[in-house]
C-alpha cells in the first residue's frame, strides 16, 4: 500500500512524505504457493535420501540374497525384497539419485544450448534466426523418445550417453522460449540507452537482455528435469540403462513379471518417480510466481 502524508505551515512550503513498500522477498512470494512449498520440502527429501541412504543402509544396491526372496516391506527391509533378495529400498535409492543426476544433468545442458541458439536467433535476426529456426523445428518434428533409443542404442546403454542424448533432444523448447524474450527485449528503450552509449554486442547480450530473459528459462529448465527423468525411466524399463547401475525404469521392469505377488516391486521405485516429477512441477509454480513482475506488488 501506498500512502502519503501532507505537512504544511504558515509561511513554510507544503512537504510531502510518501511511503513506498518495499518488495516482498522471493520467500515470501514462493511460500504464498503452500503447494510450492510442499514440493520443495519433498524435493530436499529426495535429494537428501539419495545422496545419505546409499552411505547409511546396510545393504548394497547390487547385492543378491541380502534377506528371503520377495520378502514384504519390514524393519529389516524398509521396502522388502525382489525376487533374487535383493533390498529394494537400496536399489530405489540408488536408482533415485541415477534418476536427478541425468534430469538435472540433461537439463543444465539443453538449457545452455537453448540459451545460446536462442539468443542468437532473437539478437541477429534475419538470416542466422532463419537457419537456427529451421534447424529448431527440424528436431521438433522428431519424436524425442524414438530419436533417444536410437541414439542409445547406436552410442551404446551408459549413464553418459543417455544424459546427452536427452539433452541434445530437449533443448529446441528453451530455444523458442529465448528466442521470443530476445526479440521483445532488445527494441525496449534500456536496450536502446546501452546501444547509444557505446556498447558492444556482448555487453548488450550478456550485460542488458539476457539477464532479463533468464525468468521464464528458470521456470523452463526446472519443469524440463522432471521431463529429462520420466524419459531416462522410459528407456532404462526398455532395457537400455546403464546395466552397471540400479535405474528405478530397470526395476519397474524387472518387476513386472512378480508385481502382483510382490507389489512393493513396482510400488516404491514408481513412487519415487511420481514424487521426485510432481514435485518439481510444484517448484516450478512456485518459481513462476517468484519470477513474475505482477506477484511482486500483492
Amino acid at each position: 500500500m501506498r500512502w502519503s502524508i501532507r505537512a504544511w505551515s504558515t509561511g513554510r512550503p507544503m512537504t510531502t512524505i510518501t511511503h513506498i513498500p518495499a518488495e516482498p522477498s522471493w520467500w515470501r512470494i514462493f511460500s504464498r504457493n503452500r503447494g510450492s512449498v510442499v514440493g520443495a520440502v519433498v524435493l530436499v527429501v529426495l535429494f537428501a535420501l539419495a545422496i545419505v541412504a546409499p552411505m547409511l543402509l546396510r545393504f548394497e544396491a547390487g547385492r543378491i540374497d541380502v534377506g528371503p526372496s520377495m520378502a514384504p516391506p519390514s524393519l529389516v527391509h524398509l521396502m522388502g525384497t525382489d525376487e533374487l533378495g535383493r533390498d529394494v529400498f537400496a536399489r530405489a535409492a540408488a536408482g533415485l539419485s541415477v534418476s536427478l543426476m541425468v534430469g538435472f544433468g540433461a537439463a543444465t545442458i539443453s538449457t545452455f544450448l537453448g540459451v545460446v541458439i536462442g539468443g542468437l536467433a532473437g539478437f541477429f535476426g534475419r538470416s542466422i534466426d532463419a537457419l537456427l529456426m529451421r534447424l529448431t523445428e527440424i528436431f521438433q518434428v522428431i519424436p524425442r523418445f524414438f530419436l533417444a533409443v536410437l541414439l542409445v542404442a547406436f552410442f551404446g546403454a551408459s549413464i553418459f550417453n543417455i544424459l546427452i542424448a536427452i539433452a541434445v533432444l530437449s533443448w529446441p523448447e528453451i530455444a523458442r522460449l529465448v528466442r521470443g524474450e530476445f526479440l521483445s527485449l532488445r527494441s525496449r528503450q534500456f536496450v536502446d540507452a546501452a546501444r547509444v552509449a557505446g556498447a558492444a554486442r556482448t555487453s548488450l547480450i550478456f550485460g542488458e537482455i539476457l539477464p532479463n530473459a533468464l525468468g521464464p528459462v528458470v521456470v523452463n529448465a526446472t519443469l524440463m528435469v522432471g521431463q529429462a527423468m520420466l524419459l531416462e525411466a522410459g528407456l532404462s524399463y526398455l532395457g537400455l540403462g546403464d546395466p552397471t547401475k540400479a535405474s528405478l525404469g530397470q526395476m519397474l521392469q524387472e518387476a513386472q513379471q512378480i508385481m502382483r505377488s510382490a507389489w512393493w516391486t513396482t510400488a516404491f521405485p514408481g513412487m519415487f518417480i511420481f514424487l521426485a516429477v510432481l514435485s518439481l512441477n510444484l517448484v516450478g509454480d512456485g518459481l513462476t510466481d517468484v519470477l513474475n513482475p505482477r506477484a511482486r506488488g500483492r
